[in-house]
């Protein structure tokens, strides 16, 4: 993947994650309970390989 493709994913992932803290928030349970944490847990290793090639994340 490039950076500019990784970038995409990691706001992708950024905007997920709010619509499910979103549902939470709002007293919903999550269609999947672990989901939360996958996403950030991608999100984080996305920023990590990005930081490894010296691109900064959005």
């Amino acid at each position: 993947m490039t950076n500019a493709d990784i970038i995409n994913r990691v706001n992708e992932l950024k905007l997920e994650l709010v619509k499910e803290k979103g549902q939470i928030a709002i007293g919903g349970s999550p269609s999947n309970s672990g989901r939360v944490k996958e996403i950030k847990k991608t999100i984080a290793k996305f920023s990590t390989e990005l930081k490894r090639r010296g691109e900064k994340t959005a």
